[in-house]
């Protein structure tokens, strides 16, 4: 026998009556869900990121090139369509227990409400850090795993601790992204800025707007900013697309004679990590882990 749960936000979504259940956090806040359900999908790369670290395994994921970390998740999970056209049909005969979505998948969330329970576990750029956060809880109660939570919230938070004391008094930075020859930039309310807000790195250009795909700039603009640090995401080698890469788009006098180019301060952050899974366990802290190897290194 199967009960009904509506969650605001969230289309019915068929429980079964017997199973415990819990209330977690989501994107569109507290939903009653079971505790430990066995057949776990995912379409959001930030979900599959905390559950490996928590040490949940997922029954299937979607079809993408994933982040180097992350490939053994991958290797030999059965694929069930992309991030935005779920495989309904191949849905349908595995009969998951529950499926997270969020982010790219987002919109799918309703759809897929009709093959098993789903939640959106979405993580908003504006409030990636505190988002993170709360999905490490939130997947701890619901997955059992409540120690394994603590224990990892607790080295995120020392991470960022000692992030803080290493970028302490060592100039701005300024976070780019390119996408073949085009520069955007990111200012600390967007989906990159947790590395100003987190880790204590001063905004170079602090007037910055925030926008999701980030404010377009010039390679003017960048001379005249003149950062001590630059943070390159490179959206094409994230996406698996062939193109100019970063470092040949920022090759040019311009880029160079900023405090940045000159001291050998412009970092290439493993941009798949960053773009792809903005808010999972691992993605922070393999960033968070960049930027401190970026500060902690002997000047050329």
């Amino acid at each position: 026998m199967k009960t009904m749960i509506v969650a605001a936000g969230f289309a019915a979504m068929p429980v079964l009556a017997l199973a415990q259940t819990t209330e977690i956090e989501t994107a569109v806040g507290a939903v009653t869900v079971p505790v430990a359900p066995e057949t776990v999908v995912t379409f959001d790369l930030a979900a599959l990121d905390t559950l490996t670290a928590l040490g949940v395994p997922v029954a299937a994921v979607p079809v993408i090139a994933p982040p180097a970390y992350l490939a053994d998740a991958f290797d030999g999970t059965p694929k069930v369509g992309t991030l935005f056209e779920p495989d309904f049909e191949a849905l349908a005969v595995m009969a998951p227990d529950f499926i997270i979505a969020g982010g790219r998948s987002q919109s799918q969330v309703e759809p897929l409400s009709a093959i098993a329970p789903t939640i959106d576990m979405t993580i908003s750029g504006d409030n990636l850090l505190s988002d993170a956060q709360a999905r490490v809880t939130a997947y701890g109660t619901m997955f059992a795993q409540q120690d394994t939570a603590t224990a990892l919230l607790a080295d995120l938070d020392a991470a960022i601790e000692n992030a803080r004391s290493v970028t302490d008094g060592q100039g701005n930075a300024l976070i780019v992204l390119t996408n073949g020859g085009k520069v955007s930039a990111y200012g600390d309310d967007s989906r990159f800025g947790w590395l100003h807000t987190a880790l204590g790195l001063p905004e170079a250009f602090p007037e910055l707007n925030a926008e999701t795909h980030g404010e377009a700039i010039s390679f003017e603009f960048i001379a005249e900013v003149n950062p001590d640090w630059i943070f390159v995401v490179d959206r094409g080698a994230a996406i698996g697309q062939e193109g100019e890469a970063a470092a040949v788009t920022l090759d040019n006098p311009l880029v160079a004679g900023t405090t940045a180019g000159q001291n050998d301060q412009i970092v290439y952050l493993d941009s798949a990590r960053l773009y792809l899974v903005g808010g999972g366990y691992q993605s922070m802290t393999g960033t968070i882990d960049e930027v401190v190897a970026a500060f902690s290194a002997e000047p050329s």
